[in-house]
């Protein structure tokens, strides 16, 4: 019995130069589960640790030109979209994605940076609710992102956690199986929950919130990690649940780098490095 191939995982974000972040945090994490990594840079940035100084945009036929030059060639067996900054980037992708049709398309919609640096201007958050959320597998937000997404506040309490779930998923398509992640990490607690809704089933996840500071990158790391498993696992549930428990020993380990004097990086290879 031939044993299944090894997925190609395309990731389509932003270049964060300190690794922790964006394009080599998603990369990495490809690598570390399994998967071979391919990548479309939509956009560059000058970033450390501490903040984001300088943006810069990827003209969009470029854009396009890696996306078609890339799936020509390459079967991708997911997709992770990330940071695209503006609103003709984001329409760019959405275009690409609709018409190579990967089999899972996860979207994180990276609006603000750790250090709290903008990194989506307004107008394209109304473009990733027409454009890209339709398209998308599983769609990861935080809770400020949802609150972006909603145009309203960020959910406050388990409770509005649910409520925002519900909302958001009513903006994916009805007919086929999609969902949404909506990351708890903002509420106080020692618990870390996130809530997966797919519009019939809702599941809590749950992990001890780890004291340290170096969570740089925590959002790109979880939905890399979601398309590299989506491929090797039966079901979206069990293909996030796995994520989770990745991000979160990715977490643990996050003290045992020295990156920079800010909010350092998870430590993508903790299973490898001794």
């Amino acid at each position: 019995m031939n044993a299944a191939p090894v997925p190609n995982v395309a990731t389509i974000a932003g270049v964060d130069p300190s690794g922790g972040a964006g394009i080599l945090a998603d990369v990495k994490t490809f690598s570390a589960l399994g998967a071979y990594a391919c990548a479309v840079v939509a956009a560059l940035t000058a970033q450390n640790t501490k903040a984001v100084t300088a943006i810069h945009t990827v003209p969009t036929d470029f854009i396009r030109q890696q996306i078609d030059t890339l799936f020509e060639d390459v079967r991708i067996d997911a997709v992770k979209i990330g940071m695209l900054g503006t609103a003709a980037v984001t329409r760019s992708v959405a275009d690409g994605m609709a018409k190579w049709r990967p089999p899972h398309i996860v979207v994180d919609p990276v609006m603000v940076s750790k250090s709290g640096d903008p990194l989506l201007l307004a107008d394209a958050a109304a473009m990733l609710r027409e454009a890209l959320l339709p398209l998308a597998t599983v769609v990861t937000p935080n809770l400020p992102e949802a609150g972006v997404l909603l145009e309203s506040r960020a959910p406050e309490t388990r409770k509005e956690m649910q409520r925002a779930c519900e909302k958001l998923r009513e903006m994916l398509p009805h007919s086929s199986e999609r969902w949404v992640l909506l990351k708890g990490g903002h509420l106080p607690g020692d618990e870390a929950l996130d809530l997966l809704f797919d519009g019939d089933r809702m599941f809590e996840l749950s992990a001890p919130r780890i004291d340290t500071k170096n969570t740089h990158g925590t959002g790109c790391t979880l939905s890399s990690a979601i398309a590299a498993l989506l491929p090797q696992r039966p079901d979206v549930a069990a293909a996030v649940r796995d994520a989770k428990q990745y991000l979160t020993r990715a977490i643990d380990a996050a003290d045992r780098l020295h990156v920079g004097s800010g909010h350092g990086p998870v430590h993508h290879f903790h299973r490898w490095w001794s």
